[in-house]
């Protein structure tokens, strides 16, 4: 018996097929609060205390400050302090017990290998550390682009800048792309640029920029998109 398709059901069928799956990692691929952000973060207020000459509590205070305004530390460290960006993520990225830092993820690469469209990574964190935690995660190979915060020339999220680097490097436009994410700011610059947003969170309320709010990526399968 010959099937027959409505031209909306084969639009559709290429709509998901030309569709970008914009994934943040840490918290979003991978659980990172356990292990990895508490070592990185006294990394980052370490590197203030020695390089801005602070006590530990205003570093400490300084590194939440420009994360909260910036959405990244670098970001303000850069802009403010004249700091190298470059050596900034070389010295609080080290991490040389990754492989024991880094929570497995069962089903991930099968959930990937299902989803129908393009799949990359957009990250704030440098490159070196995002292809190291995506080869331990077992979906390094997944991934077309990994777009780090170097390849943002360091304009990470929420920046709107990063964001047309991004999608101008994988040639997709805005409402190409479902962006998943555990931060808002980076959300609701990418609502603002059209695409669809998926927010990773247990929390309850859900801001008007998030499409839909799952508490895990592996909950997609539950969302129509």
């Amino acid at each position: 018996m010959r099937q027959v398709f409505s031209e909306s059901s084969v639009t559709s069928v290429a709509n998901r097929n030309r569709r970008v799956w914009v994934f943040d990692l840490d918290n979003t691929l991978h659980d990172a609060d356990t292990y990895i952000f508490p070592v990185m973060n006294q990394a980052m207020t370490q590197y203030i205390m020695d390089h801005l000459q602070l006590d530990e509590e205003d570093a400490h205070t300084l590194r939440r400050h420009y994360w909260h305004i910036y959405g990244a530390t670098l970001k303000g460290l850069t802009r403010h302090h004249g700091v190298d960006p470059n050596h900034f993520l070389s010295e609080t990225h080290q991490f040389p017990e990754l492989p024991q830092m880094v929570i497995q993820r069962k089903r991930l690469r099968h959930w990937l290998q299902q989803l129908p469209g393009r799949k990359v990574v957009f990250t704030n964190a440098p490159q070196h550390y995002a292809y190291r935690v995506l080869y331990l995660l077992g979906v390094d190979d997944l991934f077309e682009e990994v777009f780090s915060v170097e390849s943002s020339r360091f304009h990470p999220k929420p920046s709107v800048r990063g964001f047309a680097r991004m999608l101008r490097s994988i040639k997709a436009k805005g409402s190409d792309c479902v962006m998943l994410e555990d931060s808002l700011p980076a959300l609701r610059t990418a609502k603002r640029i059209g695409m669809k947003t998926v927010w990773i969170s247990r929390r309850l309320h859900k801001p008007n920029y998030v499409h839909y709010r799952i508490p895990s990526v592996l909950a997609l399968t539950h969302v129509r998109l």
